[in-house]
């Protein structure tokens, strides 16, 4: 603890490191020792018993949290006709075509998530060494590359997040701020180890779930007891 401030080590007193919690416990730990003095936000991490250098074991998937991340995203839509016109109506900040991709080719990047509809990927796709670095490329498999830009941009309005294997087999996730009360972060932690647990590889053998450690912006990290989650 000498890496950490006197708050820090103040509140990690709270921690037992050689225990685990309940889920439950664990997330009101979090609040507990989560004392700056913003909204930090209550992460989630999982190391998994799969091999990220297989493709065939690769962990990818999205889910809606029912309450939500605390974070209003800035949603951009590459969309043109009545497709852009859907992607406004349905509350996107950004709407439109070569347009924005050019204002990202020139180094603009005050957006969140990008949707695009299947038939402006190819233009897109130039943006691929730009977007893909910072994580915001569109993707079929995360519900933003589609046609269907109302649900998508709802779903995201809503609380819906990405989340995705690491190279060190870990996957990382924010499931809200410590300002929630504890009934909400309960769920919102809930609906994402299902969405891990129904992402599971076919061919992952073994353990799936090897660790899970909740923690606030700022604060110590709280392991919690896979038993109580089975």
């Amino acid at each position: 603890m000498a890496d950490h401030g006197k708050r820090y080590q103040e509140v990690a007193k709270l921690v037992d490191v050689n225990a685990t919690y309940d889920p439950a416990q664990a997330l009101d730990l979090v609040k507990q020792t989560a004392k700056a003095k913003f909204d930090e936000t209550v992460d989630v991490a999982v190391r998994l018993g799969v091999d990220p250098k297989k493709q065939d074991q690769n962990v990818r998937g999205v889910v809606v949290l029912p309450h939500g991340t605390g974070k209003t995203q800035t949603v951009l839509v590459f969309a043109k006709g009545d497709k852009a016109k859907e992607a406004e109506a349905a509350g996107a900040d950004f709407v439109g075509d070569q347009d924005l991709i050019t204002k990202i080719q020139q180094g603009w990047f005050e957006f969140d998530v990008c949707v695009a509809t299947p038939d402006m990927m190819a233009e897109v796709g130039k943006l691929g060494r730009l977007l893909g670095g910072k994580g915001l490329m569109p993707n079929p498999k995360a519900g933003t590359v589609t046609f269907d830009v109302t649900k998508a941009v709802n779903e995201i309005k809503a609380g819906k997040i990405e989340f995705r294997l690491d190279k060190a087999g870990q996957v990382h996730a924010p499931i809200g701020k410590v300002s929630f009360d504890a009934v909400k972060l309960n769920e919102n932690f809930k609906a994402l180890i299902d969405a891990l647990t129904r992402a599971k590889p076919a061919s992952a053998k073994g353990v799936y779930m090897r660790n899970i450690a909740v923690s606030s912006t700022m604060g110590p990290s709280v392991r919690v007891n896979l038993q109580a989650i089975k």
